[in-house]
């Protein structure tokens, strides 16, 4: 195969998993980790390009354009049918925080209907039974400049975190990152957490508050629970809540016990029993990958090794394993195996049944990611058999969104 015609599948020579390019279109954008990608039957998984919405059979990765338009958010494929979310813009608007309309695509006739029309916002989640979008929206413009800074093209995900130190040199990604999250923090912008009917377009404000609320997300299975984040420096705030739909059981999910310590990158188990989230105590120091059921606040904590760390985990459909998308310290989409701690002690510790079980990750390297830029997030996907990962990488100097096989690795 010449350069112009790159082969569409190859065995990672670092790992032997078949990698299989799944689309490299301009604007190629595949969803959140924690948003849902794939029809309920587990054979399409949705995703976006510059034409417009695309569907990938998992079955073969052979793709197909189901929409072609405008689309300024893709936002994830419905529970009970098959269909797809998304937003648009009116004809001239930027990408802030203004007006949009939600509409829902039939992934079978290409035909969309609109469900409403938002002043400001931006839609993060569906229950579990369709019946419900929830998102979050400031009440109040942030100061210009916070704004300007913090959009990110809904389409590339690309960023505009920028900026110079006090001797003028210009900040890196990470450090601009942190200076602008610091500020929004600051700023104290009225925000509610809202939920719209998807049948009638119906509005409810759920929670208000002046701390920075984001990534809204449903339970996968109790259509009335939703858990929320206090968003910015992962060390100021309280970041894993949930609450119910009627704005009931607002509760915490995880008390810091020392200073400079993080918690953060929060998702639900498939099951609905369970949140999971990146824990450092403190940060960039002991790591975690912690479990705690939200019934009974039963906690596990699994020790995250050096190279085990990753910017985003996910746990597999069956609840068995878990994939993480690596960072700079360990440039591979990664399957963690949890294991229990096997000592004689933490079984036989007093009142161990009302503390913290601890365990560790075995690991399995899937796809080397050496050559990404980070900048990107890979945000992996299981594909609901639990056969693929899907992830988006910038290894061969573009977007690209791949498939990974798990089965066929070597020693």
């Amino acid at each position: 195969m010449t350069a112009e015609h790159p082969p569409r599948e190859w065995i990672d020579p670092a790992t032997g998993h078949r990698i299989v390019r799944v689309d490299d279109r301009p604007g190629v954008y595949g969803l959140y980790f924690n948003y849902n990608a794939f029809t309920p039957d587990g054979g399409r998984m949705i995703y976006l390009t510059s034409e417009g919405i695309r569907t990938a059979s998992t079955q073969d990765w052979s793709t197909k354009l189901v929409f072609r338009g405008n689309v300024d958010r893709l936002l994830f494929a419905g529970h009970t049918g098959a269909t797809a979310y998304y937003t648009t813009r009116p004809a001239g608007s930027g990408d802030g925080e203004g007006p949009t309309t939600v509409w829902v695509l039939d992934l079978d006739t290409g035909k969309s209907r609109k469900i409403a029309d938002m002043s400001g916002g931006r839609i993060e989640s569906i229950s579990a039974d369709d019946r419900l979008l929830a998102g979050h929206q400031e009440l109040a413009p942030p100061p210009p400049a916070i704004a300007a800074q913090g959009r990110r093209d809904p389409k590339t995900g690309s960023p505009t975190y920028s900026g110079v130190d006090d001797q003028g040199r210009p900040l890196t990604f990470a450090q601009a990152k942190e200076r602008w999250m610091d500020a929004r923090l600051a700023a104290k912008v009225p925000m509610e957490i809202f939920t719209i009917d998807t049948a009638t377009g119906a509005r409810r404000s759920i929670h208000r508050a002046t701390d920075w609320l984001n990534h809204v997300q449903f339970s996968p299975t109790d259509p009335g629970l939703m858990m929320f984040c206090h968003e910015g420096p992962w060390h100021k705030v309280d970041r894993i809540w949930t609450i119910r739909t009627d704005g009931s059981g607002l509760a915490r999910i995880h008390q810091r016990t020392m200073q400079g310590e993080i918690a953060g990158h929060e998702y639900w188990s498939p099951d609905g029993k369970a949140i999971w989230y990146d824990l450092q105590m403190p940060k960039g120091g002991m790591l975690w990958l912690a479990r705690r059921e939200v019934a009974t606040g039963k906690s596990t904590w699994y020790k995250v090794a050096a190279d085990q760390g990753s910017y985003h985990y996910l746990t597999s459909p069956d609840g068995t394993v878990v994939a993480g998308d690596g960072n700079g310290a360990g440039k591979f989409i990664s399957l963690f195996h949890p294991m229990a701690d096997p000592s004689p002690e933490a079984a036989d510790t007093l009142d161990g049944d009302r503390l913290i079980a601890t365990g560790s990750l075995r690991s399995e390297r899937i796809v080397d990611l050496g050559r990404h830029d980070y900048t990107l997030e890979p945000n992996e996907h299981f594909t609901p058999d639990g056969k693929w990962l899907v992830y988006r990488a910038n290894v061969e100097g573009r977007p690209v969104l791949y498939a990974a096989e798990l089965a066929g690795s070597r020693p």
